[in-house]
């Protein structure tokens, strides 16, 4: 099984780069880290964690959004609800609240899920946010817990991976396993001897 050690990044769209980086880099506070370009797009990358990035697109003529509400069913077709990013306290949600309240952004009530504390908001994009504490009284990485009453067949066999409902890995010599250039390469070091 690989081992995986968070979300790389998320990428989102925006069509105003610099709202974006005001409320992401200013207000949240979390650092810009990387920036792509062309004449026709942007593409930069926010540090959530040592693990984690948040990444925004810009095009020429994006537009925004539609508010939808985090949870709530959608109206047509979809494929994305809202964004959880954890925070290490119950400070961090307060601190969070008040700024995004001094800031005129729309913040929930703190709300207990039994397992998390979370506060919802939106970004200048009308991606709908959430900030989450995981309670240290209800780990449910070391203990999972089904408590849908109505569980998928899948849910059923429970939390580890099962085996059998995938085929195998193809040897590596049946697999194309070059490296291509992407734009990114742009941010490799080139050393001269």
């Amino acid at each position: 099984m690989a081992g995986y050690n968070g979300i790389n990044h998320l990428a989102m769209i925006t069509r105003d780069m610099d709202a974006t980086i005001r409320f992401w880099r200013d207000l949240l506070g979390m650092r810009l880290v990387a920036g792509l370009g062309s004449k026709t797009y942007r593409h930069y990358f926010f540090e959530i964690s040592e693990t984690d990035l948040i990444a925004f697109f810009e095009w020429p003529g994006d537009q925004k959004i539609e508010l939808k509400d985090h949870g709530v069913p959608p109206k047509g077709p979809m494929a994305f609800d809202h964004v959880s990013i954890g925070v290490e306290s119950m400070d961090d949600i307060i601190e969070l609240k008040t700024k995004l309240m001094a800031a005129d952004f729309w913040v929930s009530e703190i709300i207990d899920h039994g397992f998390i504390c979370s506060i919802y908001s939106f970004d200048p994009n009308n991606i709908p946010l959430e900030f989450s504490y995981s309670l240290p009284r209800v780990d449910i990485r070391r203990n999972p817990r089904m408590k849908d009453p109505h569980p998928s067949t899948a849910a059923l066999e429970g939390s580890e991976p099962q085996p059998g409902h995938w085929p195998e890995a193809l040897k590596t010599e049946a697999v194309d396993l070059a490296v291509y250039s992407g734009e990114g390469t742009i941010f490799k070091e080139i050393r001269h001897g």
